[in-house]
């Protein structure tokens, strides 16, 4: 047999048994009594709720992972992909068209396989606990939104990669991986202003009281910002948010508005200076020199298998080709992948603890942290008690008792 096939099977079977693990241990370590930390903030009712939420929404993901996974070793050992190949190389156009043929191709047959579990999350689990606010013409319409935006943006750097592939030679992977790197820099700057008012309408904040805290916050820390913005997340969701986005001068302050309605002042300048102690503390340039890092060596061991014959082999694939390659090197890939994204989850939650420690430090009120981070749990019905493998493998946040007890801790030094 194959021994490529061998391993992507094998990595396949083991990644869904290790979330299968993963989320029999989270179900287990539900505990019926509400913690002491959110006896001011949680009732026995909602708290029941929100460990309802966890069971219904953990146990929904492993009939997805179920399905998923057994399509997935169908379709290869069916010879879905060379089927697919011969379908895109029966139009007769050049490697790359066939390429971004091939590659649509597989994108659509995930997404239509994906589609009826999107759907039933949206308007069956999310309208069930409250959440969903989405209408069923914002749900297609984000649908089609999101496919443009694949084939006008998706397409083009899909092309190049092919290309630089094609032509470069043995330096083609370091071409690549500069192609990648200047995209994600140039999206960085264009998502705020074209792509994400695509979804949702950006309103300035209005003068008041939320306004003047805000500004006078951001002035004693000497932070620039380019405005203020409340977002329509109610437009999908009930759901509280807040994030920064942009670069320099060009930063944003962004709340849902659903976060407005919900959280004092006081309690949302406190999130406001948990988003800034990352920028302080340069994390988001740190994680995205390290993503941009781990780019070039993925691209480097790529360029090592892409016309492998026994990897083309192990799919039932009767041609070799360098787009073919690249889809196939991501089965090679997932278990790297996958500790790749531990390594970055364990620094995430290092630098969570740093960005609480800098609003805590920088405002003086670690209450009002701590006040804001609870109603956010309750309202989004968060698990206050995940299993420690669930948090190591898949959180980037630390699980919200932890952040409390060391906010607390800090408080008192």
């Amino acid at each position: 047999m194959n021994p490529y096939l061998i391993f992507i099977l094998a990595v396949l079977i083991l990644s869904y048994l290790l979330n299968l693990l993963i989320a029999v241990l989270e179900l287990r370590a539900l505990d019926p009594e509400l913690p002491i930390e959110f006896r001011d903030v949680f009732n026995q009712e909602k708290y029941r709720k929100s460990q309802q939420y966890t069971r219904v929404t953990t146990r929904f993901s492993q009939i997805q992972d179920t399905f998923m996974l057994l399509v997935t070793i169908w379709f290869i050992l069916a010879g879905g992909f060379n089927k697919l190949d011969l379908i895109a190389r029966s139009f007769g156009l050049a490697s790359i068209g066939t390429g971004l043929l091939f590659t649509g191709g597989l994108v659509l047959l995930s997404s239509v396989v994906g589609l009826p579990f999107s759907i039933y999350s949206t308007f069956v689990i999310e309208e069930r606990f409250g959440f969903n606010t989405t209408t069923l013409k914002t749900f297609i319409l984000d649908l089609l939104k999101t496919i443009v935006l694949a084939v006008c943006i998706g397409g083009p750097l899909l092309t190049a990669i092919l290309w630089f592939f094609q032509v470069t030679g043995s330096l083609a992977w370091l071409y690549c991986w500069l192609a990648v790197t200047i995209f994600i820099l140039i999206i960085q700057f264009l998502a705020p202003v074209l792509i994400m008012p695509l979804f949702n309408k950006f309103t300035p904040l209005e003068d008041g009281e939320l306004k003047k805290s805000i500004s006078d916050y951001a002035q004693a820390q000497q932070f620039a910002i380019q405005g203020i913005y409340t977002m329509d997340g109610s437009k999908r969701s009930t759901r509280l948010n807040a994030f920064f986005t942009g670069f320099g001068r060009f930063r944003r302050i962004v709340f849902f508005d659903t976060l407005v309605e919900k959280l004092k002042v006081k309690e949302i300048v406190a999130v406001l200076a948990h988003e800034m102690g990352h920028f302080k503390h340069k994390h988001i340039f740190k994680m995205m020199a390290a993503s941009i890092l781990q780019t070039g060596i993925m691209f480097f061991i790529m360029s090592l298998f892409l016309e492998n014959r026994q990897l083309f082999a192990a799919f039932g694939m009767e041609h070799v080709s360098i787009y073919g390659g690249l889809i196939f090197f991501g089965f090679l890939y997932a278990p790297f992948s996958t500790l790749i994204a531990i390594f970055f989850n364990l620094f995430s939650r290092k630098h969570e603890f740093e960005a609480d420690a800098w609003a805590v430090t920088s405002t003086g009120q670690p209450q009002d942290l701590i006040s804001g981070l609870k109603k956010l749990c309750v309202h989004n019905l968060s698990n206050l008690t995940p299993h420690p493998l669930n948090v190591f493998v898949n959180y980037s946040h630390p699980p919200i008792l932890q952040r409390i007890r060391a906010i607390e801790q800090l408080s008192k030094t």
